[in-house]
């Protein structure tokens, strides 16, 4: 039996080497696995509130928290930052041998990277605001993007009026960012605190991502490749997947107008029918 739109998804821990690990599972069928973005307060039900049910009518829908997120344990310098082995960990622990992806922004990084890393594990991948392993998020004067600059506020101070302006960054169309949003995104890094002080110490540290050392090894991908990015992304600019649609073999690429970071929130209904429609054509 399958699941169904309105059916809740049960919420789950497991215990890896190094982390405790919190999700959210629904459905059955293929395996596809929701990683959501970075930023304070971020999950995976959060992230993906809109999507879990849908897909979950034709999949087997597991949202994880990434360790340094939600209700998973931190990661720090002696855990080290690897979100890519701890994906493939965690699909081993559930006894699952190919996965779909699905990732948004920093979860985007990940499902890339594992695609690169791991093509025998990754069936299908498909990502929302993600940017390009060359840096390309950057703006034309090196720094941080507008998006980004106001993340990075936001984990030095995790207040309701920050989180407003971080959840107003995110999309193009402000309804979708609510006071109530901002106030639970607060609640949610304030109850935190090791997770902030996790993800400041490693900026403080300059520790990059080893994303952005795949370069063009993103060529190498086998996967069936979905890029979806909004028009009007002040996180990561859409220039981004253009490139990422030119070196991806076998990659498409969906650009919505009046959308900004988080497609998958604020164009719901189109995003699921895409990927539920990619994942079903191409497996």
């Amino acid at each position: 039996m399958t699941g169904t739109a309105t059916e809740a998804p049960a919420e789950r821990f497991i215990d890896l080497e190094k982390f405790r690990v919190h999700y959210w599972e629904a459905g059955t069928g293929h395996p596809v696995v929701l990683l959501h973005g970075s930023g304070p307060g971020a999950t995976g039900l959060t992230n993906f509130g809109p999507n879990i049910g849908p897909l979950a009518r034709r999949f087997r829908v597991l949202a994880i928290d990434m360790p340094g997120w939600g209700d998973s344990d931190t990661q720090t310098a002696e855990t080290g930052y690897d979100h890519v082995g701890v994906l493939v960990e965690f699909l081993d622990a559930l006894g699952v041998g190919k996965a779909a992806l699905v990732g948004n922004s920093m979860g985007g990084m990940t499902s890339i990277e594992a695609a690169a890393r791991h093509p025998d594990r990754i069936s299908h991948l498909v990502t929302m605001g993600v940017p390009a392993p060359v840096h390309l998020v950057f703006s034309p004067g090196d720094g941080p993007t507008e998006g980004l600059a106001v993340l990075f506020h936001a984990y030095r101070d995790p207040s309701p009026a920050s989180m407003r302006r971080l959840v107003e960054v995110m999309v193009y169309d402000t309804s979708f960012a609510t006071d109530e949003l901002a106030e639970a995104r607060s609640r949610a890094a304030l109850d935190k605190p090791e997770h902030l002080a996790s993800w400041n110490d490693r900026i403080d540290a300059q520790q990059g991502f080893p994303y952005f050392s795949l370069g063009t090894r993103v060529r190498g991908i086998t996967a069936p490749t979905l890029l979806i990015h909004g028009r009007d992304d002040r996180v990561v600019s859409y220039e981004n997947s253009l490139h990422l649609v030119s070196l991806i073999p076998d990659s498409r690429l969906v650009l919505l107008n009046r959308c900004g970071h988080w497609a998958q929130i604020e164009h719901a209904a189109e995003f699921n029918r895409t990927v539920e429609a990619f994942i079903a054509a191409t497996g």
